[in-house]
């Protein structure tokens, strides 16, 4: 295979992109990077995103899985206009129910001399390659190319079943990817390969062109790991259009392949591939799907943050970069903590209560089954809070210590570490000072006023030792929400029983 960077091909005029997964797993980074860049393209041109599932694999399909698939779609929001649960003219959308339309398409391409009956078995073809001094892994060496029927009878005769293979051409193969540019591959490079096995089966080489060409597919985005596939299915989509099952050759792009951890490819097994794990984390649609366009795409220098409008709005596949991308979990982090903060503060709340159940922190996973309490502190701290967070699995720790009436909090082990020997006398000048603050004067400002004179400026203590101890009386952590806007929001009585609890303590 060669590759040269040429002008790349225009882009049809009615743009018609797919998204065929098959349902072998958790939903991982990888699959959805491949549905957002189709969805873009469709969205972008004003095409059509056709959603249809590869699940002709019955060891490794799972309806689970199926649904996953669909579960992690819609909680992205990448929707579609053909296909899964939609319906439209080109179904069933489901590999496992167009075994007909296989079976139809198959024996056409044998009747017309474009397919063949291998009667080899794997061991067979080794020991020819071994024969002929060739490595034994080559592969398959064209045995039974030119069977005669009376070779086929005596196959037969010994209880053979045949699988079928597509005839390659004896010519170079090119193509111009909408990513890479002009790709060659060399005749004799690819061999005749199974697109049917011996019981029957069709293969991905036969469904999923098959399935493009009928659907009308004209725009093929897929990853990298498929480019050496290319050759098969340009040879087979030539023999489907001369068949009439076929009505153009598609236009291909491939996309970069996604690092992982120590420059390797990301493994679907990863942790950090799994979508469904960095939802449990606490990312929002917005911040996940940003950071999965920006591995292969850019929407400008300089510029990482950006919404799925202005990626459709700017999106063209031909601007992909071919280089391998890098899925870094930290920057990632960073741009859905852009899009948190970014989120309309009752959003913001109403995203953030079915963690915060799971958490155990309120009594509800939505925002109108909750308390009058809980409603009452959780907007009062949304603009603490909601700069502060990198991800919706941080604001539990963060709110807890508002919502709890607990009159002690144990610290955390990094909490108590910052506390030093000064936070015995701390607490106790700071208690004696708050201790006669009336109620209705224990406000933000007065509470900030009364301790800084108290413990810094009368008490000579610097700032951070001054109030480190009262933060960790007050969350039992090292990060807070802002100190004195949590203690008005706790009211007094809470806020003394805490910084008598940790003082009791120390």
């Amino acid at each position: 295979m060669t590759e040269a960077e040429n002008t790349k091909p225009e882009l049809p005029e009615n743009v018609r992109v797919r998204f065929c997964p098959s349902p072998t797993g958790i939903p991982h980074v990888g699959m959805v990077r491949t549905a957002l860049f189709n969805w873009a393209e469709a969205r972008h041109t004003k095409g059509t995103f056709v959603f249809r599932i590869e699940d002709t694999d019955a060891q490794r399909d799972s309806e689970e899985s199926y649904n996953q698939i669909i579960e992690a779609l819609n909680w992205l929001g990448i929707d579609w206009d053909e296909g899964i649960n939609v319906g439209g003219p080109d179904g069933p959308y489901r590999q496992s129910e167009r075994g007909d339309i296989y079976k139809d398409v198959a024996a056409k391409l044998l009747e017309a001399g474009y397919a063949y009956e291998s009667f080899s078995t794997p061991e067979e073809i080794e020991a020819r390659n071994v024969a002929a001094g060739r490595p034994k892994a080559f592969g398959y060496d064209g045995y039974d190319r030119n069977l005669t029927e009376e070779q086929k009878a005596a196959f037969r005769a010994e209880g053979r079943k045949p699988a079928l293979r597509i005839r390659m051409p004896d010519e170079d193969i090119a193509f111009d990817d909408l990513i890479r540019g002009r790709i060659e591959f060399k005749a004799g490079s690819v061999p005749d390969y199974v697109i049917v096995r011996p019981n029957g089966d069709p293969l991905y080489t036969l469904t999923n062109p098959v399935d493009d060409a009928m659907m009308r597919i004209n725009v093929v985005l897929r990853g990298e790991d498929l480019l050496s596939s290319t050759p098969r299915q340009i040879v087979l989509y030539r023999y489907l259009i001369k068949l009439g099952v076929a009505k153009e050759m598609p236009l291909f792009g491939h996309m970069p392949y996604v690092m992982g951890q120590g420059n390797k490819k990301l493994s679907k097994r990863d942790p950090e591939s799994n979508l469904f794990l960095h939802r449990d984390h606490g990312f929002i649609r917005e911040g996940l799907l940003n950071y999965l366009a920006l591995l292969g795409w850019s929407i400008a220098p300089d510029r990482d943050v950006f919404s799925m409008d202005e990626m459709i709005e700017k999106f063209d596949v031909r601007d992909v970069k071919a280089n391998p991308a890098r899925f870094d979990i930290d920057k990632a982090i960073s741009i859905n903590a852009e899009h948190i903060r970014m989120l309309d503060p009752q959003d913001f709340l109403n995203r953030s209560v079915p963690y915060l159940k799971r958490d155990g922190v309120v009594s509800a996973d939505s925002w109108d089954a909750l308390t009058d309490r809980e409603r009452e502190v959780l907007t009062a701290a949304a603009p603490l809070v909601q700069p502060r967070v990198r991800l919706l699995g941080e604001v539990a720790g963060m709110v807890g210590s508002l919502l709890s009436a607990e009159g002690y909090i144990e610290p955390d082990a990094d909490a108590k570490k910052q506390l030093k020997d000064s936070a015995p006398e701390v607490l106790d000048k700071a208690i004696a000072a708050l201790d006669g603050v009336a109620e209705a004067d224990w406000k933000t400002d007065n509470l900030h006023e009364t301790l800084n004179k108290t413990l810094v400026e009368e008490g000579g203590y610097k700032p951070r030792l001054a109030f480190g101890p009262v933060r960790v009386a007050m969350s039992g952590r090292r990060v807070s929400p802002p100190l004195f806007e949590s203690m008005e929001i706790v009211g007094k009585d809470v806020s003394m029983a805490r910084l008598r609890g940790l003082r009791e303590h120390l």
